[in-house]
């Protein structure tokens, strides 16, 4: 199967599931600047459409291109053959996997669908230091053999440490900056009933351990009574972080936000953006919040000091809620010396990441 530049070319990339999180996000926004020749579909290993939906609107708006497997835990070794029953009804030439499970079963049923180009991206890499991962996704680069793609020097540093004949290159993630944009404070702090006349800090991530949230609560212990923390997100830890809340009398500081559908409006709320991360791939969030003029504080794992801006940002260290606490201090007390998106326009805008992965999904089309 082949094709020229000009000919419209079928892309389909194939997730764990689709749920909220950054790989997803970024795979749809794949979708959504792909160009007027391509053809853009995803696949996701778990779950069933209706469900999915529910837990995340926005995907509705993907509906027609989106096909969900309902994979059961553990191995499937009959779903090799549905993924390529599945390549070869969308008449796919570009199958683009993320992370280590979809890498084995979408890049293996490439294989055997033919299809001439095969592209894995690595959004993290600490799961290498795993000898179970490791030996997998070393057998599956050798087997499957796809053009790799790290999103940050440090996971390709790390792939490279782990896996000496893996060869990655770097395409970092990147956010819409037409999206993500300064606007009105207040109005957006009103639309989520916070504080207009306060320090507002905010976090959007999962609620997960990963993610240390604990931490960024015992660091808002140390902060001043002004000073309150939007978090936006769910997840398995939401109901501990909430009893923790209670623990340190921070009910009257802290606000739940949930799901937030509108996220551009929730960092245009923020005085500062923070993410306490105990491990990071490259995270999209601090783009986000810093493209929408918030300045950033985020820990100093995986990925992130790539999607801190320089001047603007702080980075700390992982697990430590002092120093996190005074890096918050200082940047709620301190003048921006220069505007953070500024950097976010450079260096990590949506359209050069897809246009540095349409390149790719032309070398044998």
């Amino acid at each position: 199967m082949t094709s020229t530049s000009s000919q419209r070319k079928v892309v389909v990339q194939v997730v764990q599931h689709l749920s909220p999180g950054g790989i997803e996000s970024i795979c749809l926004e794949l979708q959504s600047f792909a160009g007027a020749n391509a053809e853009v579909h995803l696949v996701s290993l778990e779950g069933r459409e209706s469900q999915m939906v529910s837990l995340w609107p926005r995907l509705s708006q993907y509906a027609g291109v989106m096909h969900f497997l309902d994979k059961p835990p553990g191995l499937q070794p009959r779903l090799l053959l549905k993924l390529a029953a599945l390549f070869k009804t969308l008449k796919a030439d570009v199958v683009h996997t993320h992370h280590i499970g979809p890498l084995l079963y979408g890049g293996a049923a490439a294989r055997l669908a033919r299809i001439p180009v095969l592209i894995h991206t690595e959004h993290d890499a600490w799961h290498l230091g795993l000898d179970n991962h490791q030996s997998l996704a070393s057998k599956c680069l050798k087997f499957i053999r796809p053009q790799l793609v790290a999103d940050a020097e440090i996971v390709a540093d790390h792939i490279r440490s782990r896996i000496p004949h893996a060869q990655p290159r770097v395409i970092p993630n990147g956010i819409d900056t037409r999206r993500f944009k300064p606007g009105d404070k207040a109005a957006a702090r009103r639309s989520f009933g916070l504080p207009d006349d306060q320090a507002i800090i905010g976090c959007a991530a999962r609620m997960h351990e990963v993610k240390g949230h604990d931490v960024l609560l015992d660091a808002m212990f140390r902060l001043p009574p002004n000073v309150h923390l939007a978090l936006a997100g769910k997840g398995p830890q939401e109901a501990q972080l909430q009893r923790q809340v209670r623990d340190l009398n921070l009910s009257d500081r802290v606000h739940f936000l949930g799901l937030v559908d509108d996220m551009p409006r929730f960092y245009q709320a923020l005085d500062v953006f923070c993410l306490a991360s105990k491990a990071e791939g490259m995270p999209l969030s601090p783009l986000e919040a810093q493209a929408c003029g918030a300045r950033a504080v985020i820990t100093d794992v995986g990925g992130s000091r790539e999607a801190l801006c320089p001047t603007t940002g702080i980075l700390v260290p992982a697990d430590n809620s002092a120093a996190l606490a005074k890096a918050l201090r200082y940047s709620l007390r301190t003048t921006l010396s220069a505007d953070p998106r500024d950097f976010v326009m450079r260096h990590r805008d949506i359209r050069g990441m897809v246009a540095a992965y349409d390149q790719l999904h032309s070398v044998a089309c």
